[in-house]
């Protein structure tokens, strides 16, 4: 994969996290590492100076084995690939790390980087600093139908926004 600046990407997000899915991963070789797959998710800007800081946001339940990796690390990634890794994409998101190998089951060739980690069969990476957490909450909503259709059993996500400080593309 090469690198290339923020600022060169041209993507549809909407399309990309919501209808091609992406793997949200964090932790490194070292001290172990976890993946979830995630259909909700923002790209964008915020805070900084000169056009603000290039973000993701993404959002996990608190019972996902993957936040445990999020929470302890500095840096998570956001994977995206080729429509024919749909099936395994399905596979990661219907199956828990705890239980067992679901990557290698998969069939997915973990690379890392400098503390993070990602897939060799990827099509683009964005390795994004956390700079803040904040838990969805009821009083927050607007509209009660969201919570009814979303969460049922009231797990909450928390969001996480991350500054994106590098893209890898193939």
């Amino acid at each position: 994969m090469k690198e290339i600046p923020v600022k060169e990407l041209i993507i549809n997000p909407s399309e990309m996290i919501a209808h091609e899915w992406m793997l949200i991963s964090a932790g490194t070789k070292e001290r172990g590492y976890n993946t979830m797959t995630a259909s909700w998710g923002h790209l964008g800007s915020i805070w900084g100076h000169s056009g603000g800081l290039p973000t993701s946001v993404i959002y996990v339940r608190p019972q996902r084995y993957t936040k445990e990796f999020i929470d302890r690390e500095e840096l998570y990634t956001l994977t995206f690939f080729p429509k024919e890794y749909k099936n395994a994409l399905t596979y990661l998101g219907t199956h828990s790390g705890r239980d067992e190998d679901k990557i290698a089951r998969v069939g997915l060739t973990p690379a890392f980087g400098d503390a993070y980690t990602y897939f060799e069969e990827a099509k683009l990476v964005m390795v994004c600093k956390k700079l803040y957490r904040a838990p969805i909450v009821k009083e927050g909503f607007f509209d009660e139908k969201l919570i009814e259709d979303n969460y049922p059993q009231r797990d909450y996500h928390d969001m996480y926004i991350g500054e994106i400080l590098k893209v890898l593309v193939q």
